[in-house]
């Protein structure tokens, strides 16, 4: 709270999702680990492909947050909203785990 009380310019509380990236021999293997990531709720999952053939599986989760605290060095939550905002993202980083 301190910091954010001395900040001048904006300010956004925020919390990215989990993303794993696995580099697979097959694209078969790619796509029984994408199968089982969504199964698993991991609906942003995908798998790329690269131009030399490289094939990732990117387990991506859904659990992000992006909340603006301060505009212009003004606060513009109060002190509870943003303790509850932790409480949120200690709960997606729960789920991640």
């Amino acid at each position: 709270m301190t910091a954010l009380e001395k900040a001048t310019g904006d300010v956004v509380f925020k919390f990215e999702p989990f993303v794993l990236h696995v580099l697979c021999q097959e694209l078969q293997d790619a796509q029984m680990l994408h199968a089982v990531a969504v199964d698993s709720g991991f609906r942003n999952s995908g798998i790329t492909v690269g131009r030399g053939g490289k094939i990732t599986m990117a387990v991506r989760s859904t659990h992000c947050l992006e909340v603006p605290l301060s505009h212009k060095g003004r606060l513009m939550v109060s002190e509870e909203y943003i303790e509850f905002l932790v409480h949120v993202a200690n709960q997606k980083m729960e789920e991640n785990i």
